[in-house]
């Protein structure tokens, strides 16, 4: 008999828990005593779709004591559905309104979808943060590299947060921004002497348009002189110049070798004519020897005729 009535409370207890836990009862009674109307029903159906009904509840308790309306346990259910973080998305709704800020419940969801932190978003939105740019080297007009150190204030656009462009957007513009202003200074001492001149010039560009950040202000930290780059490229082309001009020399010089050459040659040439002339002469006496006309008295010239 014991036995039995053991058992019987075992499956009464069993039977209690299956009961409470498939109806919600007592988040029902917390979301009603906390202002919030929730079908007892609908906590039943979230158990069959494997959604958490305290979870939910308690989102809508936290929405609603905060004050942020337009949020409804559809709204939650299909956000968690999605695989998205209620509670970062609730909390920044609830930082948004506190610091003002226009943010609704569609454009959180959407920037927790898209797989960014909008707790931090919303953060960053009302507490601006410094983005570090990496040292950026410009050549002003007279050829001097200058290497420039800047630090960016930035906070969150929540309107173009999804879809707009991040934080190495905005380093990569930023540091064009600054090449662009120091390429166009004719000295660099006018650079070392007014560096805000290089922050008013990229601010006044609206370097962060389409970007999810707004660039509050840009400030150059440190400015260091590198090498004379002007200088070293006339030394470039002034040896490259050299080079050729030596080129030339030795092309005129071999040209004058040539024709010298060419002109003891000729000489040469001229002195075989010679010699083979003279070989001629023994040969002429001996012939004029054998006619016997070598002492003959030469014969006079025959006159000039006059015109």
């Amino acid at each position: 008999m014991a036995t039995t009535l053991l058992i019987y409370i075992v499956i009464a207890a069993v039977g209690l828990w299956l009961f409470f836990y498939i109806f919600p009862i007592n988040l029902w009674v917390t979301a009603l005593f906390s202002g919030v109307r929730v079908n007892l029903f609908d906590l039943v159906f979230m158990r069959f779709r494997k959604v958490s009904p305290g979870l939910i509840v308690n989102s809508m308790i936290t929405a609603t004591k905060a004050g942020i309306t337009g949020v409804t346990t559809n709204l939650l259910e299909t956000h968690f559905l999605a695989h998205g973080n209620l509670s970062a998305v609730i909390k920044a709704l609830i930082v948004a309104d506190k610091a003002q800020l226009n943010l609704s419940f569609k454009q959180a969801t959407a920037i927790d979808l898209a797989g960014r932190d909008v707790l931090n978003a919303v953060q960053v939105s009302v507490t601006p943060y410094v983005v570090i740019v990496p040292s950026i080297t410009g050549v002003s007009i007279d050829g001097i590299q200058l290497i420039a150190e800047a630090r960016v204030t930035v906070r969150t656009n929540l309107q173009r947060l999804v879809g707009g462009a991040g934080e190495e957007t905005i380093k990569a513009r930023v540091g064009q921004g600054i090449i662009s202003c120091i390429g166009t200074t004719k000295s660099y001492l006018e650079v070392l002497e007014n560096p805000e001149s290089i922050s008013k010039a990229v601010l006044a560009n609206g370097l962060d348009a389409g970007k999810a950040y707004e660039i509050l202000s840009i400030d150059i930290e440190d400015i260091n002189i590198g090498h004379n780059i002007g200088a070293g490229l006339q030394i470039d082309q002034a040896i490259a110049d050299l080079k050729i001009a030596k080129a030339k020399a030795e092309e005129k010089r071999a040209m004058a070798v040539a024709l010298e050459q060419e002109w003891i040659a000729k000489v040469q040439e001229a002195k075989a004519l010679v010699i083979e002339a003279e070989a001629l002469v023994p040969q002429a006496m001996s012939e004029a020897f054998r006619k016997g006309t070598l002492f003959a008295p030469p014969k006079p010239l025959a006159p000039i005729k006059k015109k």
